[in-house]
């Protein structure tokens, strides 16, 4: 088999970058805007990050990097903020600067010709004209594809975290990969993170600086006392309970002030994971939110990952929680690899 060359759009930190290298397809790049996810995505997987504004960027320059006779993959994540649930309501959506990012991606598409492309995106994309508009361009160029939203969780990943995947290949036939876990055998909080040593809310552990969590006021010490595993605001006692949620309108925020339970998976790691008060974050046992570390291996990057020589909370958390769970890049590095091979096989 040829050698398959791969470059990562909107590579943010490098999740998935890191995911397809643990299956030896070799990333020989990776292109964002964000010059502050630089640090930790070349120091981490020893490829070149481009820090370029890809509605500028000319891709004559990305297509001369591959390798003369090398198989051709194109990866990406482009930002997904604008199709996610909570900007559904939200007008003039489409006026955001990240709506037609996919867009971009296409034009990528249409001067590399790849032969595989693979997209991870949230799941309300799929609802969209321009996501429509998209799957019928990559059909006209050539290319065989398959898409579905699926749960992570069913691919070792633990945690809640309904993605679409996108896969195409001028080559022949391919799938979404195949799913390695079920609700019976899934990889729970537990088996990532319970062996971390403890800390307390605002600590800093000597011996990794990831492993902090934010301070937490005395008030929600008091709430987060009175949070049961699995749990949420609805624990407390009444004088701790915010206006808010003293009014019948108050009664549908549950997925706020929570605490994740040791034996199932975590809620999706967002960018807002640091926060007690932003989603289920809390802590199983320990009176705070999650670290840094701990959202890191939740969203399975390895436990050494570098994120930085200075720990800023809420910009390595905003890192992690748009990162492609480098576990699922493995899964569509496997699944690349598996389709390569049938490829191979069917000509002989």
């Amino acid at each position: 088999m040829r050698k398959v060359e791969a470059i990562d759009l909107f590579c943010g930190i490098g999740g998935l970058t890191c995911g397809l290298q643990q299956v030896d397809i070799k990333v020989i790049a990776g292109l964002d805007n964000d010059k502050s996810c630089q640090y930790s995505y070349e120091k981490n997987n020893n490829v070149d990050f481009i820090c370029k504004d890809v509605t500028k960027y000319d891709f004559r320059e990305m297509k001369d990097m591959y390798s003369k006779d090398s198989i051709k993959v194109l990866v990406g994540c482009a930002p997904c903020q604008t199709f996610s649930s909570h900007t559904f309501k939200v007008r003039n959506r489409e006026d955001d600067i990240r709506w037609n990012m996919i867009d971009h991606f296409l034009r990528g598409i249409k001067e590399i010709k790849p032969d595989i492309i693979s997209m991870e995106n949230v799941r309300g994309i799929t609802k969209t004209e321009i996501f429509f508009k998209f799957v019928e361009q990559v059909k006209k160029l050539g290319y065989k594809i398959s898409y579905e939203v699926v749960n992570f969780a069913d691919y070792g990943v633990p945690q809640n975290r309904n993605r679409l995947v996108f896969l195409a290949s001028k080559l022949g036939e391919i799938f979404i990969p195949i799913k390695t876990h079920s609700k019976k055998n899934r990889v729970t909080i537990k088996g990532i993170i319970k062996k971390l040593p403890k800390i307390k809310s605002g600590e800093v552990y000597k011996n990794d600086k990831t492993h902090t969590s934010r301070n937490l006021s005395k008030l929600n010490i008091q709430r987060i006392k009175q949070s049961n595993p699995g749990g949420t605001w609805q624990d407390w006692d009444n004088e701790l309970l915010l206006n808010c949620y003293k009014k019948e309108s108050g009664q549908t925020y549950s997925t706020v002030y929570g605490r994740m339970s040791w034996d199932k998976v975590s809620p999706t790691i967002t960018t807002q994971f640091s926060s007690y008060g932003s989603g289920r974050f809390g802590h199983p046992e320990q009176d705070r939110a999650i670290s840094i570390r701990e959202g890191a291996l939740l969203q399975t990057f390895p436990m050494d990952y570098d994120f930085g020589k200075e720990i800023r909370i809420v910009e390595v958390s905003r890192h992690i929680g748009n990162a492609v769970p480098p576990k699922m890049g493995k899964n569509i590095g496997i699944c690349i690899l598996r389709h390569l091979e049938e490829v191979e096989y069917g000509k002989k």
